[in-house]
């Protein structure tokens, strides 16, 4: 038991807590230990990213295939974030957390801000620009994601329709990926060292005692991600033939380093490793996955909608339907593109709320404070959505062996990450 990776992460979280408790100086000190495991996490994403679609996208029958897993996850990441929203903006209305508050907005330290929006919220244009790398491996030398998703499918459709010719290059990239995976399964032994300084950095610098100022807003938050998780994709996980209470249980090693970490990027390559063991076609999980990390994070709508309308409540700003309804609009196309990483959510924010106008920017100090805190409950709702996205994605496209799937699930989660090269199943066992 004590080999189990989940446990080793949970005992360090404590200890982390522990220390920002007893020895806030201490405690603080230990951001490095927390930013250095992301940061080895991050370098091997962007060319992980790659070698998946690439390899992916190869191994497809028909281009037609690809188009189609594609369309159908872009459709379902929009409805996904739509409802997320929707849901963050009711729950949120309802329960009025920032009403009686009466913030006086000339008081707000509007220089503080500043840190937290480095740059402001771009259209639409520059939004689908930036996708596009300045050259082919540009966003995979910056460890860009989306510019990197975009390089890889065209690197993908052209070695494709290269045939025979580009079988060399692909076995040559897939063999790199099976090596960054092992590169994944060594850093993931320092899980529980990040861990540890995450959460000794979090609570040391901010202090436990400052969580009761916002509880409430906090409580509606991590209450809204359960409603979401286990009722929306609950649903939608019941319709199409799983449990999602089985494959959050599943998938536990991860969720429990997503929140030492407060990253979600920190289990991409092993939530990849995993989706592949339980059923779902290499192809489908390496366009899925990569994508829905910047198009469907369904715990960041969540958090948008409900800290946007927080604050206008808090200083007494009115919104009425028409007002709420621009915060969705605007809101679906900031949530986009967010980074899975500590703190992007408060950037966006600050952005959002600054394209919306209306509401005091300055606002964002007051949940500054907690952000930390409510990042957990963000990339984890992230995690699981993007998880549950793939898996039904793959069975919209036939590319899904659902016996394996619910044998997998009620077996209950492996002793430790799945080898990729026996992870997706063969096409001939494939159920729709």
């Amino acid at each position: 038991m004590t080999r189990s990776l989940y446990l080793r992460v949970l005992v360090a979280i404590a200890l982390g807590i522990a220390l920002g408790v007893l020895w806030p100086r201490g405690g603080a000190a230990m951001q490095p230990l927390g930013e250095g495991f992301i940061r080895i996490i991050k370098m091997t994403i962007a060319p992980l990213i790659f070698c998946t679609v690439v390899t992916g996208i190869g191994e497809m029958k028909t281009m037609k295939s690809v188009g189609k897993a594609g369309g159908l996850a872009l459709i379902y990441f929009e409805v996904a974030s739509t409802i997320a929203l929707v849901i963050g903006m009711i729950v949120v209305n309802v329960v009025g957390p920032g009403r009686g508050m009466d913030l006086d907005v000339s008081k707000l330290d509007r220089a503080a801000v500043a840190k937290y929006a480095p740059h402001e919220i771009k259209g639409v244009a520059d939004f689908l620009l930036d996708v596009i790398p300045d050259s082919l491996f540009g966003g995979l030398a910056r460890g860009d994601v989306l510019p990197t998703l975009f390089a890889a499918i065209v690197f993908g459709f052209a070695a494709h329709r290269a045939g025979e010719r580009a079988r060399p290059i692909l076995d040559l990239v897939q063999r790199l990926g099976h090596i960054i995976f092992e590169v994944v399964t060594l850093v993931m032994k320092l899980a529980p060292i990040g861990a540890f300084g995450a959460m000794a950095f979090t609570v040391g610098s901010f202090g436990a005692d400052r969580l009761w100022f916002l509880l409430i807003l906090m409580g509606c938050f991590y209450a809204t991600c359960l409603i979401f998780i286990f009722g929306v994709l609950g649903v939608v996980a019941r319709v199409h033939g799983f449990s999602i209470f089985r494959f959050v249980r599943y998938i536990r090693d991860e969720l429990f380093i997503v929140l030492g970490t407060s990253s979600s990027e920190s289990v991409l390559p092993r939530m990849m490793a995993k989706l592949e063991d339980l059923g779902a076609g290499r192809p489908t999980v390496g366009l899925v996955i990569p994508a829905g990390y910047s198009f469907n994070l369904d715990g960041t709508a969540i958090y948008l909608t409900m800290a946007a309308v927080f604050i206008a409540q808090a200083t007494n700003t009115q919104l009425g339907l028409e007002g709420q309804l621009e915060i969705l609009a605007v809101l679906l196309l900031t949530s986009k593109g967010a980074a899975g990483v500590t703190g992007s959510g408060l950037a966006t924010l600050s952005g959002s709320l600054g394209a919306i106008g209306g509401i005091p920017v300055a606002g964002v100090v007051q949940i500054a404070g907690i952000d930390r805190f409510m990042s957990e409950a963000r990339a984890l709702t992230n995690v699981i959505g993007n998880g549950v996205a793939t898996l039904v994605v793959a069975r919209w496209c036939n590319d899904l062996d659902l016996e394996r799937l619910r044998a997998k699930l009620a077996a209950g989660p492996p002793t430790d990450i799945p080898s990729t090269a026996s992870a997706h199943p063969e096409p001939s066992s494939q159920t729709a």
